[in-house]
């Protein structure tokens, strides 16, 4: 070793380094080699453990559930009732997990999923005794009152035109969340206004309703006095898109806005109807509609008035028009007069149903603010592809709706075309300010 040492010393300097490489670089190689056959052997596998819970994780996964359950509806509302007081018990001591467990058990078709969240988050909690005594108590006082199978608490949704309009509207889900992003306004807002329109069109001609609406499921369109599915009059499309240009108008949106609605023509008027009442696409009729009740919040706020918080008026102004929307410090809400089996509504009244009754909440949520304004401009691009969504499908002939001696299928024709009792169809008195 002593002369290997000599040796080494006597040796130039690049020898050296050379000599020194090789060393490291053979205890490398032995070094890898030394780990893969580790490796093969097995001596680096995780060959993992029995949790020591895993009786109790057994018992969880085999839990009751209603899979293959033949249940009652009366008996699945009262396993929801019972849920939902558990986990009401649960919010006392952890709300966060509380939360999380409510809005995954809403995407459930099984209430008994609830027991299994809540069981399973058991494992960590100190509070067992405490948590299912108080769901007991809960349960307990659900007990003494018995589970009702009543209809919808609002009568127009236990109409029949209702299940069939929500099926419509989805398919209209990602139009209408367009509309809402272009406009800054909230989509659920612009839903709103659109079941306005389209109960009262669907409860106008209801044997039209049970032949073809009912069956296709499609939104109605409108093509005379009122446009679209969402019925805009020609004049008040007109009056958004001057808002959007005039910098001085208590209605302009900001220059952001300015181009959201130009045209591709020179003939404004029948540019403007074939967007309304193109009854493929109805982007451009969410995008007034948008337009509408962003431009009116404005108004109101521009004169000292916060409405952004009141869709029940902004529902009613969208429905009376910018005429009659008079910022005042005592606002009621209505519109016109909508008559749905025996009852009378207001166009107000039943954006105002809709809007907190929880339907279709998935597709258009709640947000904490209904208004935002953006300052970056709609890019050139941004406009060709909304000028994009029209469709070129033969449009409705003006009036066609209303012609008695009609024979022609809307299915052949115009899918959607449908007309208004006009009879039953009253303004709302406002008093000028």
């Amino acid at each position: 070793m002593r002369q290997l040492w000599l040796e080494f010393k006597q040796r130039p300097v690049w020898r050296k380094v050379c000599d020194i490489l090789l060393v490291l670089f053979a205890l490398a190689g032995a070094a890898i080699i030394g780990a893969w056959g580790l490796y093969q052997l097995g001596v680096t596998n995780n060959r993992g453990a029995v949790d020591k819970n895993y009786r109790y994780l057994m018992s969880v996964s085999e839990m009751e559930n209603l899979k293959n359950a033949k249940l009652t509806q009366a008996q699945i509302d009262e396993q929801w009732a019972l849920q939902y007081g558990r986990l009401a018990a649960l919010a006392r001591f952890y709300p966060e997990n509380a939360r999380l467990m409510l809005r995954a058990a809403q995407y459930s078709d099984d209430p008994l999923v609830v027991n299994r969240m809540v069981a399973a988050a058991q494992i960590y909690m100190e509070e067992n005794d405490s948590i299912d005594a108080l769901a007991e108590r809960i349960a307990n006082v659900l007990g003494t009152v018995p589970q009702q199978q009543r209809q919808n608490l609002i009568p127009w949704m236990a109409e029949p035109a209702w299940a069939a309009l929500k099926e419509a509207i989805l398919r209209d889900s990602a139009l209408i969340n367009e509309a809402g992003r272009l406009t800054g306004v909230e989509p659920r807002m612009i839903v709103g206004c659109l079941i306005g329109e389209q109960i009262r069109l669907f409860n106008s001609k209801r044997e039209m309703f049970k032949k073809y609406l009912g069956p296709v499921k499609v939104l109605s369109v409108q093509s005379q006095f009122s446009y679209g599915v969402n019925g805009i009059k020609d004049f008040t499309a007109e009056a958004v898109e001057q808002h959007l240009q005039d910098p001085s108008s208590e209605f302009y949106m900001g220059k952001a806005y300015e181009h959201l609605l130009d045209f591709e023509t020179d003939d404004h008027a029948t540019e403007r109807y074939n967007r309304l009442v193109d009854y493929r696409n109805h982007l451009y009729s969410y995008i007034y509609t948008g337009c509408i009740l962003h431009q009116t919040m404005l108004q109101w706020r521009r004169a000292g008035y916060d409405i952004s918080d009141r869709p029940d008026l902004l529902f009613t102004l969208f429905n009376v028009g910018f005429d009659q929307s008079v910022p005042k410090p005592d606002p009621v809400p209505g519109g016109s007069h909508i008559e749905v089996g025996d009852r009378m509504y207001t166009f107000g009244g039943i954006g105002f149903d809709f809007y907190y009754s929880g339907e279709l909440a998935e597709a258009f949520p709640f947000r904490q603010q209904r208004f935002t304004l953006t300052d970056k401009p709609l890019s050139a691009e941004d406009i060709a592809r909304i000028q994009d969504n029209m469709s070129d499908c033969n449009r409705p002939e003006k009036g066609l709706e209303y012609r008695k001696d009609s024979t022609s299928s809307p299915l052949d024709s115009v899918p959607d075309a449908f007309g208004i009792d006009h009879s039953k169809v009253r303004p709302m008195e406002v008093t000028p300010q």
